[in-house]
């Protein structure tokens, strides 16, 4: 496969027949997508807390939900699937993390000052980048373009009464008809965070320091070459519905990109990117008390990749090819130290130094029947290798599967049809799709990983087959100058639904477990989720907005699957005049009551929070100056969401100031 890889990359990299606009976006669907605004280079009073991480930008999606293990990294939820199943790239680029307990999210590794908007797919919609089986979120980076010479400076700062938690960030912006950069950094620096009813909740603290830079020079009429990288480093970051805290997660990722619009009426654009990404992050258990015995945990990632996107038009279809790769390097290790200094420290490898190779090859046809209808067909294949590179972790794996082979190799597919109408503010759509994808890391190759949700240590499984989902996708919507309405629904039915399966005459490593799993998969497991989305203008400045969301997952013996939403609700009413602006808003669940407790799950209650938030703009000097203060969960409510790992409690009372200066 690295004979099929390499050569690929030297020939899109020295061909001049394609090109890409550089203000497009070569993957934006038309179908069903959702995108969320991020970002603090222009001031906007439309954001009820401009300087929140990128986490709590997401959750406004209909599509996605959070799991959380403390106040730092929330892994998103799309469709109700955890990270196994779907897809987050960073500007398409493909990065894995690097905690077998799945503390480093791609979200993780990024900030609000560097990024434009969150572009949400759902199932197929968003195997553009590579393979998903619930969708896929591409974050797409904030940056200037060519244009008249100009400076943009910016400064932002924040505090939280929760957690005392400081925000500080800066930026700076250039621009001239052949050159632009963009440099801008942010930190955050959190004491642990109250629960409801002022209780402290421990070891939920956490540090973090982000840095981003963004480049690019015209190197003719149509050509660009732009230059990239981001630098995220965390420290004694606290999980407390963990039993280990981190003590650094670093990231560094870097690209260059090359982009040029030729003069064709066929070929409308091309971009080709090749870009690096390294992740290193430790955890380890040294701050907290009464534990048994010590571990220290770290683990590495490090992905080399390329993809290229060419677009054309041929009538009335519009043609976008994307040629993409990656070669990952993942590797964990545990040592645990007894307390007896004279006894022997014991090590294993928990991710044994595994390879992945995947060559991609993905087709879109999009065809404009008319000025209202449309269809979208798209078709991927994905040539994918795994191999253990470690022979200590190969012997520990065969273990337990004596045949089994250092190296294994897969063939990848995924399929879907599309149509969208759209006329007079009414909307309608329907879609239909196949995809499959390969086990992850730990699911294949994972060596006593200990899941203290349902308190087993897990043993990854090689010869896992291909999870592979059949979707089926709808929704209707009106929109009109006073106010839109939107129902949304998807249904997956997933073949070979990957979970883990008691080992009845294996001993557990961790102290404390309940046993040990090994990964398997059921026959099948089926999941539908439906969601409403409304918008009223009661008066010019007075707006309302709703979303309601349902989701419900069931295997194939009519159990429930775990982290599925139950009715859950946000209202909005939002008043904006001038200079002010102001809100109000309810968000919440109803009971958990189709909960899963051969995951771990229990019945949780359901809760409703209040917030409010007020902004104001004003001059200051030169600079364009813009302030929000607010307060979330207004009534102090003490409670715990569905998602919330080990039924942690969220945040209780929290007064906040964002300030943004702009000049």
């Amino acid at each position: 496969m690295k004979r099929i890889l390499l050569p690929t990359i030297s020939v899109l990299l020295f061909t001049n027949s394609f090109a890409q606009q550089y203000s497009s976006d070569s993957t934006k669907s038309q179908h069903i997508q959702e995108v969320i605004v991020i970002g603090t280079t222009k001031i906007s009073s439309k954001e009820n807390k401009p300087l929140g991480s990128i986490d709590e930008y997401l959750q406004k999606s209909a599509k996605v939900d959070m799991i959380k293990r403390g106040a730092y990294a929330w892994e998103p939820l799309i469709n109700g699937m955890p990270t196994e199943r779907t897809l987050i790239t960073i500007d398409g680029m493909r990065i894995f993390g690097a905690c077998t307990d799945k503390m480093d999210p791609i979200t993780s590794y990024i900030e609000v000052s560097n990024l434009m908007e969150a572009s949400i797919s759902s199932g197929q919609e968003g195997s553009c980048h590579g393979n998903t089986i619930g969708g896929a979120i591409d974050l797409k980076r904030n940056k200037m373009m060519f244009g008249q010479k100009k400076w943009n400076f910016n400064v932002n700062s924040g505090y939280e009464t929760v957690n005392q938690q400081k925000i500080f960030g800066a930026g700076t912006r250039f621009k001239t008809e052949k050159f632009y950069t963009d440099v801008n950094f942010m930190t955050r620096d959190a004491e642990n965070y109250k629960a409801g009813q002022n209780i402290e909740v421990p070891y939920s603290q956490f540090q973090k320091i982000n840095i981003s830079g963004i480049s690019g020079v015209k190197l003719g009429e149509n050509k660009l070459l732009e230059a990239a990288v981001i630098y995220d480093k965390a420290n004694d970051v606290g999980y407390p519905a963990l039993p280990m805290d981190v003590s650094i997660a670093e990231a560094l990722i870097a690209s260059l990109k090359f982009q040029m619009l030729p003069k064709s009426d066929f070929l409308k654009s091309w971009e080709t990117k090749v870009y690096f990404n390294t992740i290193m992050h430790r955890m380890d258990d040294t701050k907290r008390p009464n534990v048994p015995i010590h571990m220290d945990m770290p683990g590495w990632s490090k992905t080399f990749g390329y993809y290229s996107h060419l677009k054309s038009v041929v009538d009335q279809h519009h043609f976008l090819l994307n040629i993409n790769g990656f070669y990952n390097k993942s590797s964990a290790e545990m040592t645990m130290y007894p307390e007896d200094k004279n006894e022997k420290l014991m090590f294993m490898l928990t991710w044994p130094d595994l390879r992945t190779l995947a060559q991609s090859l993905y087709l879109e046809d999009q065809l404009n029947f008319n000025q209202s209808s449309s269809v979208r067909l798209s078709a991927s294949v994905t040539m994918h290798q795994n191999k253990v590179e470690s022979e200590f972790g190969l012997n520990s794996l065969q273990i337990f599967y004596p045949e089994m082979k250092a190296e294994k190799n897969r063939i990848l597919k995924s399929f879907a049809a599309n149509y969208q109408f759209d006329k007079n503010g009414s909307q309608a759509g329907f879609g239909l799709g196949y995809g499959d994808r390969a086990p992850s890391v730990s699911e294949g190759y994972g060596f006593y990983l200990f899941n203290s949700f349902e308190k087993y240590d897990y043993i990854g499984n090689p010869y896992l087959k291909n999870e592979s989902s059949l979707e089926a996708n709808a929704f209707i919507g009106l929109k009109k100058e006073k106010y839109s309405a939107k129902i949304s629904s998807s249904y997956f039915h997933i073949s070979n639904y990957i979970v883990g399966k008691i080992i009845p005459h294996l001993v557990p490593m961790t102290i404390g477990a309940n046993g040990v799993k090994s990964y398997t998969a059921l026959d099948y497991a089926t999941l539908f989720n439906v969601s409403l989305s409304t918008e009223l203008r009661i008066t010019e400045p007075l707006k309302w907005t709703t979303q309601f969301v349902y989701t419900r997952g069931k295997d194939n013996e009519q159990g429930n699957l775990p982290f599925m939403s139950p009715f859950s609700y946000q209202t909005v009413l939002r008043y904006e005049r001038n200079k002010f602006s102001s809100e109000i808003s309810v968000f919440g669940n109803t009971e958990y009551r189709d909960f899963a407790p051969q995951y771990g799950e229990s019945e949780t209650p359901g809760y409703a929070v209040v917030n409010a938030n007020l902004g104001y703009s004003f001059p200051l000097g030169h600079a364009k100056t813009y302030a929000k203060i607010g307060v979330e969960n207004v009534f102090d409510w003490y409670y715990t969401t569905y998602s919330d790992w080990n039924k942690i409690p969220q945040p209780g009372r929290n007064f906040f100031i964002n300030l943004t200066f702009s000049w």
